[in-house]
């Protein structure tokens, strides 16, 4: 949808908060693919983090995903690490270095960005907001004001999803 006086496209901003050790999480990328495919562009899908402390590495990885961001692969790096979470929970740091190097990315900077924190105060940021919104679990959507807990259950939330995204965009 264009807006004919600005020449702009209307869009809609779908949170997702996500932990990258979540096993529910990985199975969330069926309905974010699906959701993407749809919408395209008219849809910003954002990585927030949201990690457990039931999961040791989550933290971690959510600092090797911003930085993964930070190269330009946010998004890639997310879903290959959210593919390999059993691997995740074994292998630890070295397998957010693997993915890094797997992408093409600067693995040396993931690793080194994991050592000096510098993406902690964005990952401290995501979950205090996270927690302040009531986000619970993971994962859960915020889509136009409207928070959605699928940490429990995911059926139907890519359904409720479009529907809300089709009010904002006039669909």
């Amino acid at each position: 949808m264009s807006d004919t006086t600005t020449g702009t496209t209307t869009r809609a901003t779908l949170d997702v908060w996500c932990e990258l050790q979540c096993p529910d999480c990985r199975t969330a990328l069926t309905d974010l693919r699906a959701l993407r495919d749809h919408y395209g562009d008219r849809l910003e899908i954002r990585l927030r983090h949201f990690p457990l402390e039931k999961h040791k590495h989550a933290y971690a990885a959510a600092q090797a995903a911003e930085e993964a961001a930070e190269q330009g692969q946010g998004w890639p790096y997310a879903e290959a690490v959210l593919a390999r979470v059993e691997e995740l929970a074994t292998r630890g740091e070295d397998v957010l270095v693997d993915v890094a190097r797997s992408l093409g990315l600067d693995a040396e900077e993931v690793d080194t960005a994991l050592i000096d924190g510098r993406h902690l105060l964005i990952v401290d940021a995501d979950h205090a907001e996270g927690k302040a919104m009531g986000v619970r679990g993971t994962p859960t959507y915020v889509i136009g004001g409207e928070l959605l807990d699928a940490s429990q259950d995911q059926e139907g939330v890519r359904e409720r999803i479009a529907e809300i995204v089709d009010r904002l965009l006039g669909a």
